[in-house]
Formats: structure tokens, sequence, C-alpha cells
């Protein structure tokens, strides 16, 4: 199957269509999810997708190793590539990641600062990211002042930031506190949940939408790729 067909049945089409446009240049998003259920397989998802799209992506860890999510990018790209039967998986996978970056910190030691500086080398090396994710907001505690210059970022660089939170458990009742103090700084909120044998999408939020709608995308436990719409 050709790159364009396979991306274009990403879960990502769908939840772009689900939230009437996706997240949108210049905008924050949050997956808030129980341990374990997959937040750090979203992103991953998410940065594969903007790869095959030929974005740029800058992925933020902490308190993890930059060898331990590459892992991750293989291991999810290996399943798209034989699920969807790719052609030239190998000389894709080797141009994809020519525009991903992967930055690893200490929790104690991120901020928008540091964040911005990261970005700048990139950009310096001929690495814009059109895509930033954040592994670890949940444990970062990031403030006020610190997400409204990550948004200024996202802004100047005309990219979508995407971040994550642990949720107290694995169904999510409403916007956890952590996420709710700056609720007004993001414009779309997600939650992963457990249903069954899948993992299923739904709104917290959706830009300025009042009426939010189920988003009907599950997925994969394992790899989080679509299982049905």
């Amino acid at each position: 199957m050709y790159r364009k067909f396979v991306n274009a049945r990403s879960p990502l089409r769908l939840l772009e269509k689900g939230l009437n446009g996706g997240l949108g240049i210049g905008n924050l998003g949050v997956l808030v999810a129980g341990h374990g259920l997959g937040k750090s397989s979203f992103l991953v998802g998410v940065g594969l997708d903007e790869l095959l799209r030929g974005g740029t992506v800058l992925h933020v860890v902490l308190d993890q190793t930059v060898g331990h999510v590459r892992d991750h990018y293989d291991t999810v790209y290996e399943a798209l590539a034989a699920s969807t039967h790719l052609d030239d998986a190998f000389s894709t996978h080797a141009e994809i990641e020519s525009r991903r970056r992967i930055r690893a910190y200490r929790v104690a030691d991120f901020n928008a600062s540091k964040l911005a500086d990261a970005v700048k080398i990139e950009s310096e090396a001929g690495a814009r990211p059109t895509l930033i994710a954040v592994d670890g907001l949940e444990a970062s505690g990031l403030g006020r002042d610190d997400l409204a210059g990550v948004r200024a970022l996202a802004q100047e660089l005309a990219a979508e930031v995407w971040f994550t939170a642990q949720s107290e458990g694995e169904q999510v009742d409403g916007i956890p506190s952590v996420v709710s103090a700056v609720e007004d700084l993001i414009s779309v909120i997600l939650t992963l949940e457990a249903r069954g044998d899948e993992l299923t999408l739904r709104a917290l939020k959706d830009h300025e939408n009042e009426n939010l709608h189920d988003l009907h995308v599950g997925l994969d436990p394992r790899t989080l790729l679509l299982v049905r719409s």
C-alpha cells in the first residue's frame, strides 16, 4: 500500500473529523489516561502520523531515555507497516527518521525555556518542528507561565503541541485538576479509556465547541493503531 493511503486510514483522520478539524497549528492538546493505558503510544502514533505526512517532529520525554523512545517508534512503525503492507517500508522508515528528533530531560530540569532552546537548535540544523510531543506532563509540574510559553512557541512555529496527563483511574469522569487549572491555555483535551479488549478516545474539550461527541475510534492497546471506527 502506498504511504498516502496508509496515512488516509490513520486514526488521526477520524480524530480530526470528530474534532471538526483536529488540534490545529499553534494549539496545545492534552491526552488524559490512567497509568499504563497508552499515553506514550498515543504520542508516538501522533508523531508517526505527522512524519508520514511530511512533517518534522520533536519528541520530548521526561525521565526516559532516547533509546527507549526510539524503540517505541520502531515497534509501532513495524506494526503499521506490516498491517497495511506498506510499500518501501525500509526506505520510508529511514526517510521519516531523518525528520524526527528525540530529546530527553529530567523532570526537574524541564521548562518552557529548555524547550525553546531545543527548538532553536533543531531549527538551525534544518529540522524546524511542525509537531512537538511532550511525554510526562503529569510528572513535570509545568505551571501556567511555562504552558503559556509553550503555547506562544507553538504559535510562533505554526506547530501543534501534544502533552499527556495522568488520571487517577482508568475511567476519567472529568478534566483532572492538574489540567483544569490551565484549561484556558489548552484547545483540545482527550481521554483514552479501556473498553473490553480495545481502547477508545473520548473528547473532554474540543476548542470552543460545547457539543462533545463520542469519537468512535477503537484502538489496539499494544500499538494504538486503528481497530474500528
